[in-house]
């Protein structure tokens, strides 16, 4: 899968690194970037807009969506996102600074919107470094951005995506002015306020506007699954919970082989990590703590005055230091990082079933790009039974 561009794709943004080249800092060999080979795109509106070889957006998942994930991704030929967590906008300027010394093509940065206390953990300070840096693309999840936002990144030449887990949000975002939405179906991992299977979603914003693109998110994992999304009318895919299960992913080892051992009926959706939101739902890795609560999530003790906790992890990981060392309180939203110790039975693993039955190994993430892609090409010359839902898996 890897070879060197021919010219006539767009090139990579760096050279190849010998396979035997060592950093300073690490024993392990650097990876070479996936090069992308002539031949090995599929053109919709998405990959016209933003200039990228293949319609493929790797979900911005906080904690685990870090700079080397998002430079993987872009470098072959797909749109990397950065997930922000609630830190500073100090830390998240690092963070961009060290994406674009990594690559030139276009990547973006995904922001949570839910509110905590009343307040939201993305500010206007957020805002103004991705304006700064000429982040090419932000999207927004959780919730809806403010207008002014809006029209300041969109002056700025940024492109503003919304996550819409229902017609009605989506219709509120295009009001607001956005450049794209994505259909959060109900299979997607993490905060998921959906009802409805990802491809009628896809359809009824489809049928809901022709001028901006839609991208399809929840069980997107193999190429079959990209393919019938685009066949119903996406114009790219949101990947999470393949993404997840790779190389470059800032997952605890433990969480991506969860990832990789689990089934379409080994998630749930559930409220039981609110101590950070409460009331809203995500699909997660069903664990102890899940199948202890879920249905009963009314009667969790939170929040306690002393909470428990079940572990410890960095506060904002990937950076230099790593930030403070932390409690993880049980109940908390906090996703298992290498940077984490403690009892993943009582920890938040977002995951999507749907994806993990079409997931079989950790890989690098240029390469879950490049073959997920070129599946998706080679289905779609033949593209007989696609017009059917029957992958749409109740279970998630």
């Amino acid at each position: 899968m890897n070879g060197a561009n021919d010219g006539r794709s767009p090139p990579s943004s760096r050279e190849s690194e010998p396979d035997d080249e060592r950093s300073d800092s690490s024993p392990e060999p650097r990876r070479p970037p996936i090069y992308v080979l002539e031949g090995n795109t599929l053109h919709t509106r998405l990959t016209r807009e933003l200039g990228v070889n293949y319609p493929f957006v790797s979900d911005g998942m906080a904690f685990v969506s870090l700079p080397p994930l998002v430079i993987a991704v872009s470098e072959a030929g797909g749109v990397g996102m950065l997930g922000a967590a609630p830190e500073p906008a100090d830390v998240l300027d690092v963070r961009l600074q060290t994406i674009q010394a990594g690559t030139r093509r276009p990547f973006g940065v995904n922001f949570l919107m839910a509110q905590r206390d009343g307040r939201h953990s993305t500010t206007r300070e957020h805002i103004e470094a991705c304006i700064a840096r000429r982040v090419p693309v932000v999207s927004f999840h959780g919730g809806l951005p403010p207008e002014e936002w809006v029209a300041a990144m969109r002056a700025a030449g940024v492109r503003v995506w919304v996550q819409a887990p229902s017609g009605e949000v989506a219709r509120q975002a295009l009001l607001l002015g956005v450049d794209g939405l994505i259909a959060q179906g109900r299979q997607a991992s993490g905060l998921n306020q959906s009802t409805t299977p990802t491809l009628a979603l896809v359809r009824e914003l489809r049928a809901l506007t022709d001028s901006v693109p839609v991208l399809a998110a929840g069980g997107i994992a193999d190429g079959l699954s990209a393919a019938r999304a685009l066949f119903h009318g996406a114009d790219g895919v949101w990947v999470g919970t393949r993404m997840v299960a790779s190389v470059e992913a800032h997952a605890h080892p433990a969480y991506k082989q969860r990832i990789v051992d689990g089934d379409a009926g080994d998630t749930d959706v559930t409220t039981v990590f609110g101590r950070e939101w409460p009331g809203h739902r995500m699909r997660v890795l069903r664990n102890r703590v899940v199948r202890e609560w879920t249905g009963r999530e009314g009667r969790v003790p939170m929040p306690m005055a002393t909470p428990e906790r079940v572990g410890t992890t960095r506060l904002f990981p990937g950076t230099p230091g790593g930030g403070p060392l932390v409690d993880v309180p049980r109940h908390s939203a906090f996703v298992p990082t290498p940077d984490t110790e403690g009892d993943l039975e009582e920890m938040a693993m977002p995951a999507s079933g749907a994806s993990m039955a079409r997931i079989e190994s950790v890989l690098p993430a240029g390469q879950i790009v490049v073959e997920l892609m070129e599946r998706a090409r080679r289905v779609l010359a033949d593209p007989h039974g696609l017009d059917a839902d029957a992958d749409e898996d109740g279970r998630g």
